[in-house]
């Protein structure tokens, strides 16, 4: 009777301490997901945005990553002269319209698009292109390019630090689409397709 004493006695110890032992993780689990929750995340350094407007009854919406300069020589150092180039970060920047858009002279057919760019010194080169849906500039082909056309930068003293896109609405049915990033700013005009 004694050793059954004794092994019940044992038994109850054993399992009192593996239920502190559980106690003390939960505990240390708890304060663990506390601390990690009261880290603050860092913010990122191409976030993700858009930007969009109603001209007339079109609805034209870009969608890009924004780098910031973050004190870098860009255009011809980070971004190189007469490359391609996603016009953004991370993913492609894509263009969409509800509307057939007359740019340049061209129809551009109501749709989605990837945004791309060559810059130079000099006139720099855009691109709309069907394929929308990409990493940067991984799959861009040329043969897939909607409408291509050239347009000459401003260069300004002040620094524009994230890259940023506007569509500026100049009438009911005409309007603008511009890029500033660094010194520089490109900017095309469009006309809805009535």
């Amino acid at each position: 009777m004694k050793n059954l004493i004794v092994v019940f006695v044992l038994t109850i110890s054993v399992l009192s301490c593996k239920n502190q032992e559980q106690k003390k993780e939960e505990h240390n689990h708890q304060e663990t997901q506390t601390q990690q929750e009261d880290v603050p995340k860092k913010k990122p350094l191409s976030p993700h945005t858009s930007t969009m407007a109603m001209i007339g009854d079109a609805h034209i919406h870009i969608d890009y990553s924004s780098p910031g300069v973050r004190g870098r020589i860009i255009f011809g150092g980070l971004v190189g002269y007469d490359n391609v180039w996603q016009a953004g970060a991370h993913m492609a920047t894509w263009i969409e319209t509800n509307k057939d858009l007359i740019i340049n002279g061209e129809v551009l057919p109501k749709g989605k698009y990837g945004f791309f760019t060559i810059p130079s010194k000099e006139d720099w080169t855009i691109m709309i292109n069907k394929n929308w849906d990409q990493h940067g500039k991984d799959e861009y082909d040329e043969k897939d390019d909607v409408i291509r056309f050239k347009v000459t930068p401003s260069i300004s003293d002040k620094i524009t630090e994230h890259l940023e896109y506007k569509v500026n609405k100049i009438s009911e049915t005409e309007g603008s689409i511009s890029l500033a990033w660094e010194k520089v700013t490109i900017s095309f005009p469009f006309k809805i397709n009535q």
